[in-house]
């Protein structure tokens, strides 16, 4: 780690590596130590380096939570470089007085094109046709052989969480022809619905009825294997389920045995429970196209996040509210 002493500044922590060109603009203003070799952190040695920190960057597997905060008396703010913010302990933060922000609204499109490549390729094959391929048995190939898809267009598209990315998703979707009904824990307005062509159903219909589903919810106590067993023996075993959401939304065992059995066609999975950890049993199917979490990363759509967070946390030690302030009862001191 490298560490930059300028006296009277307040001091920061940047928990991964960041682009190297934003250092020297944050080091004008701040005391810096950063994280650029990019080591994963252990939760010991994330709660130590917080310690007389005024502010911190963190990513999605930084835990902030009541023993980090324990002992990180002078912290003020964590800027997460993220919109899901599930690693952040809102109410243990916001009882320490510890504000905390996330970055909405930059990576929307960015994200919505992986998760529809991921929907895409999970149903038309890809990841099992490029391994029949480098095997070379494409000699092997006949008309009516496999690998053969299921199509995107004019089919039916479910989403399950209609937010930002969802609503992008939906669009992409009238693209392709696609019918789209969403599942969400409130309704759109009519207006919102109408110009998405989405017509508004239970989760047990849309699980029934759709030809594709997209996950895009936020994780919680509440989301926590909101697609299990029970829910994928609702699906058509012609479908497809896709989570650009958060591990822990689905339950990646009953998923596993699920595509093993032939219940589903096919997955496209960017998150997991546990992860970077993946279960044997879901790398052991084939009619399931993996990511580490990349829904988000362009060059572009990473900066925007990186230049948010840090706007964020420059309000924060300005005394001035972060425009992505989640905990939001809180004022800036």
């Amino acid at each position: 780690m490298s560490t930059q002493n300028t006296a009277k500044k307040p001091k920061i922590f940047i928990a991964r590596a960041i682009f190297q060109d934003a250092l020297p603009l944050l080091e004008e203003s701040f005391e810096v130590t950063s994280n650029q070799s990019d080591e994963v952190l252990t939760p010991d040695e994330l709660q130590k380096a917080l310690v007389g920190m005024d502010g911190a960057l963190v990513s999605g597997g930084d835990r902030i939570d009541a023993k980090v905060l324990a002992t990180a008396k002078d912290l003020k703010i964590v800027a997460n470089i993220a919109v899901g913010y599930n690693n952040l302990d809102i109410p243990a933060m916001t009882a320490a007085g510890v504000m905390g922000t996330n970055t909405p609204d930059v990576l929307t499109d960015t994200t919505a094109d992986f998760g529809f490549a991921l929907m895409m390729a999970a149903a038309r094959r890809v990841t099992e046709s490029e391994h029949w391929l480098r095997a070379g048995k494409w000699e092997k190939w006949a008309l009516f052989n496999n690998p053969l898809g299921v199509d995107i267009h004019h089919s039916t598209l479910g989403i399950i969480g209609m937010g930002r990315i969802g609503q992008a998703i939906a669009k992409r979707g009238l693209g392709f022809g696609m019918k789209v009904i969403y599942c969400n824990r409130k309704r759109l307005p009519e207006d919102i619905e109408k110009e998405l062509g989405a017509t508004h159903v239970s989760k047990e219909e849309l699980l029934k009825t759709a030809d594709h589903v997209v996950l895009v919810l936020p994780y919680s106590a509440e989301s926590h294997h909101t697609i299990g067993a029970k829910e994928l023996s609702l699906m058509k075993p012609t479908a497809t389920i896709t989570n650009i959401a958060r591990g822990g939304i689905v339950d990646d065992l009953a998923l596993a045995q699920a595509l093993k059995a032939g219940k589903i066609f096919g997955a496209g999975l960017d998150v997991f429970e546990g992860e970077p950890k993946v279960i044997p049993e879901l790398l052991a199917c084939s009619n399931v196209v993996l990511a580490p979490h990349v829904g988000s990363s362009t060059e572009q759509t990473r900066r925007a996040m990186m230049n948010l967070a840090i706007k964020n946390l420059r309000a924060g030690l300005a005394g001035q509210r972060p425009p992505n302030l989640i905990n939001a009862e809180l004022k800036p001191n």
